[in-house]
Formats: structure tokens, C-alpha cells, sequence
């Protein structure tokens, strides 16, 4: 366990001192955001729609019985953008696209793909782990950002067809407006920026480490989406107490 801790360590040093040369992978990047943006969108989002109102139909008749229903638009917003949204964007990202990446970098390990890019004196950092960790940490945070507006249209308009809540889309987002600031916004981009390193170092590692044929490849990729979720919970944990912390 210490030693692939260190070794991603190692690996995430590395990466972060090839950052002057992404833009000699800006193609590659730009490949890698397509992939992982752009065929995740739809998925995020009716993710995030649900998510939204299944929190609405959960609190809405307990606020409402209280004749705190207009208050429901604030707590869909803050538990959206500030946990929700940035947590299962990126479970949803450690499955679909940590898992890709993993079988992806471990076949060519298998197949001896980048001891022939050492060979061309390619350095299999920058090429192969580099534009997925810039890709992944760009791609993530805006996914977030459509699962939030997407969430909260959700929540809303279950609490205006809802009869047991009782209000107007209207009054939702005037609640929400009141209650949600940009720091909030921000709290969960962070997080989800935090999240996407997480995923792209944890991926990677576990691509490269990759030994044993096709079978070893399936547990790399095993490993790479179950470690990455859990580390997402955990960091989640530790931080939320540090930003808690710095609005205090």
C-alpha cells in the first residue's frame, strides 16, 4: 500500500514538472477532452437531473409539514453544488473514464507498447499520462458545472408539480439565489478539481503497473475505480472540514 503510494507520488511529481510541454500534447489533450466531456455530458446530466429531484421529493413534504417549503430551494441548491454534484460527477468519471484510462495504459505496459516508446526515447509520461491528467482535471470541473444548473432545474420543478411542497419554480430559484453564492459554486469546482487529479493519478498508476496479460488488466482496472472511489469519499471528508475551516 506505501509503495503505490509513493509511487504515485513520484508519478504526480513527474507529471507536474512536464507541465511546459503540454502544449506539444495539445492534440492529444484536446482528444482526451472530447472523450471525456463531451461522451459523458448526457449521462452527467440526466444523472444530475434526477439527483435534483429525488432530494426535492425526499425533503420537500418535511419542509412543507414544517411550513418551511419555500426554504427547499436553498438546501437542493447547497447540497448540490457543494456535495453532491462534485462527488457523483466524479464516481460516475472514475467508472467510465479511470476505468479507460487504466486498460488503455495497462495493454500497452502487457503488450510492451511503451518499452518501445522508451526505445524512440518517448517519455511515456508525457505522452501517455500527461494529456489525461490535463484533460480529466479540465473536463471534470465543467461537468460539474452542468450537473449543478441541471440538478437544480430538477429540484425545482419536482417541488412545482409536487402538490405536497406547494411552490412556484419561481419562488424555488428566489430561495436558491438567497441562499447559494458563488463561494459555494466555487467549494464544489474545487473539490471536483481535486477529484479529477485523484482519478487521472490513480488511473494512470495502475495502468503502468499493469503485469500478467489480459487478467492483469482487469484487476488494474478493478483497482483503478475502486481505489479512485475510495479516496473520493475520503478526500471528500477531509475536504469539506478544511474549507468549513476557512469560512469560519
Amino acid at each position: 500500500m506505501f509503495e503505490n503510494v509513493g509511487e504515485m507520488i513520484v508519478l504526480f511529481w513527474r507529471t507536474f514538472k512536464a507541465l511546459p510541454l503540454v502544449f506539444r500534447q495539445r492534440h492529444k489533450v484536446f482528444d482526451q477532452l472530447f472523450e471525456i466531456g463531451n461522451a459523458s455530458l448526457l449521462m452527467a446530466c440526466i444523472l444530475s437531473l434526477f439527483i435534483g429531484g429525488v432530494i426535492a421529493l425526499q425533503t420537500g413534504p418535511v419542509l412543507a409539514e414544517r411550513g418551511l417549503s419555500s426554504a427547499i430551494g436553498g438546501l437542493v441548491g447547497l447540497s448540490i453544488c457543494k456535495e453532491l454534484a462534485p462527488v457523483m460527477m466524479s464516481v460516475l468519471i472514475a467508472g467510465r473514464i479511470g476505468s479507460a484510462m487504466a486498460a488503455e495504459i495497462g495493454s500497452m505496459r502487457v503488450y510492451q507498447e511503451i518499452d518501445a516508446l522508451r526505445t524512440m526515447n518517448i517519455n511515456p509520461i508525457h505522452y501517455l499520462v500527461l494529456p489525461r491528467m490535463i484533460a480529466i482535471s479540465i473536463a471534470l470541473p465543467i461537468l460539474v458545472i452542468f450537473a449543478i444548473l441541471i440538478g437544480w432545474f430538477g429540484g425545482g420543478m419536482v417541488a412545482m408539480f409536487n402538490e405536497e411542497i406547494g411552490i412556484t419554480f419561481v419562488s424555488f430559484l428566489s430561495n436558491l439565489r438567497d441562499v447559494v453564492d458563488l463561494g459555494d459554486v466555487a467549494n464544489g469546482l474545487f473539490k471536483s478539481f481535486v477529484f479529477a487529479v485523484v482519478i487521472g493519478l490513480v488511473s494512470c498508476h495502475q495502468g503502468l503497473v499493469t503485469i500478467g496479460g489480459p487478467r492483469g488488466i482487469g484487476r488494474s482496472v478493478t483497482k483503478a475505480v475502486v481505489n479512485s472511489i475510495v479516496l473520493i469519499l475520503i478526500l471528500d471528508y477531509f475536504l469539506t472540514r478544511f474549507l468549513l475551516y476557512l469560512e469560519e
